[in-house]
């Protein structure tokens, strides 16, 4: 199963802004965003200073490069996987951008994290590869997995006397799940009410510009 496994907070530096990638840490002083002393305002590698030069003189398509790279690595998607993403959006009815932004967020991976059940899509990556949910009554260990209306997970029975999930428990009653997903912190478990309305999409991403980058 191929993943990007270096630092994430490179890819931060990268798109010049935060996209809580490391779950808690995003929100300490750890932060590089959050503490200005620790921050460096250019781009990572070799030729940083040039790229952030180049960025405040952006083209079109620069833009619309940017914006496909920050949705990729927001949901930790590699680039095959998201082409097809967007060639099943563009076969699909609606809008092409809030079907592909839709299909991004009913993963298994990305309901877990927004279920709380996860600090970051990353972690929550991990649990499902460890097999720690069952969907719909199944053991299921594919993050990838596309969750439809009506899908219920849970964190399996075995799973639950662990830790992790004890303090999940009892410690998290302050998180509330977005509006297309129900969520039962005592049962450890979540249902997908419905689609998730672009309203529901917390990412802050201009799906627009992904569409015009491949519609080159």
């Amino acid at each position: 199963m191929a993943k990007y496994t270096g630092p994430v907070c490179r890819l931060c530096r990268r798109e010049g802004e935060k996209l809580y990638l490391k779950g808690a840490r995003c929100m300490s002083q750890k932060c590089p965003f959050e503490n200005p002393s620790k921050r460096r305002d250019f781009a990572p590698g070799q030729h940083g200073k040039d790229a952030q030069f180049k960025r405040n003189r952006s083209s079109d398509y620069l833009l619309q490069l940017r914006e496909k790279q920050k949705a990729r690595r927001v949901y930790g998607v590699l680039e095959k996987q998201f082409r097809r993403y967007y060639r099943e959006a563009l076969r699909s009815r609606g809008v092409t951008g809030q079907v592909l932004l839709q299909t991004l967020e009913r993963r298994l991976d990305n309901v877990v994290f927004r279920l709380g059940y996860a600090t970051s899509r990353a972690q929550a990556r991990m649990l499902v590869t460890h097999g720690h949910f069952n969907v719909n009554g199944r053991r299921t260990d594919v993050p990838s997995v596309l969750l439809e209306p009506g899908d219920e997970i849970q964190v399996r029975p075995g799973s639950q006397s662990r830790p992790y999930f004890r303090d999940l428990k009892s410690g998290d009653e302050r998180h509330t799940a977005p509006g297309w997903l129900s969520r039962d912190l005592d049962g450890l478990s979540g249902k997908v009410v419905k689609l998730p309305a672009r309203e529901d999409i917390d990412a802050r991403l201009n799906e627009q510009l992904i569409v015009e980058f491949y519609s080159r």
